[in-house]
């Protein structure tokens, strides 16, 4: 019977297919920024599976409670709009125990120099940026006083360098790496884990809006499990789909003759 207990035990702290030590997701409390559908959804259904417990935000309370019922572990919902500063510190209290923070919300519109709006730029900038400034402004401090946490950021491959019709999206994933990047570099010295994850095309209602064709196109749950995976380790960054990735993060060392010509 040990035997077979034992067994149990392996097989739950293993991905045997790949042969990587697994974390131990049953003791897990996070918080899943831009969780009511798409890749947030995906992957709050992927930690809840693991064992983690989760709070769950975004802006439709009705459908979050929604998707909280239907997970298999524990999670309660924070709605928010992350761009109002005021509101996300009324909601400190309720994340003092949290382990982990994963920002996952995201605004986008396709538009060129040619299309230029205002407005949905700026939409942009204050969801995928200030957003995760405004919610970093209440969990990181609490990070910092224990000192321990696990922070994870949703980038894009849009993130690396500019591209045509990415005006307002392609600026703030560019400042959710640098951004990373600088929090990778300040917490160093510290128990508290930071993560950057750069996704290629993701179907959701965002790309849906897409006219051209995207390549290597991925579902939500695809995504979520090569999210999920990659949080298991302890890079800082990664990048997929491969082989689409590897275009994007050669394109840092091209010239740039080559790489405008390129793209």
């Amino acid at each position: 019977m040990w035997i077979e207990d034992f067994s149990t035990y392996l097989a739950a702290k293993f991905d045997w297919k790949r042969l990587k030590f697994m974390r131990d997701w049953s003791k897990k409390h996070y918080w899943i920024v831009g969780a009511s559908e798409g890749l947030g959804l995906a992957l709050a259904k992927k930690m809840s599976e693991a064992g983690a417990s989760l709070i769950l935000t975004a802006r439709n309370e009705a459908r979050l409670k929604e998707i909280a019922s239907s997970l298999p572990n524990e999670a309660e919902v924070l709605p928010l709009d992350i761009t109002d500063l005021n509101a996300v510190r009324r909601s400190a209290k309720t994340l003092k125990n949290v382990d982990g923070y994963v920002f996952l919300a995201g605004a986008y519109w396709p538009m060129s120099a040619q299309d230029w709006d205002i407005e949905k730029a700026t939409s942009m900038i204050d969801v995928n940026l200030i957003g995760a400034l405004n919610t970093l402004d209440v969990i990181l401090p609490t990070f910092m006083e224990k000192n321990s946490g696990h922070l994870v950021f949703t980038g894009s491959l849009a993130g690396y360098r500019g591209l045509p019709g990415a005006v307002g999206y392609g600026s703030s994933k560019a400042a959710i790496a640098n951004l990373s990047e600088t929090l990778r570099y300040d917490l160093k010295n510290t128990a508290i884990k930071v993560q950057l994850i750069n996704p290629g095309f993701v179907k959701t209602r965002l790309t849906d809006k897409n006219k051209f064709k995207m390549p290597q196109i991925m579902t939500p749950e695809a995504a979520a499990g090569k999210m999920f995976s990659n949080m298991n380790k302890n890079n800082f960054s990664s990048s997929f789909p491969a082989p689409f990735s590897w275009l994007f993060r050669v394109s840092r060392v091209l010239p740039d003759s080559i790489y405008f010509k390129l793209f």
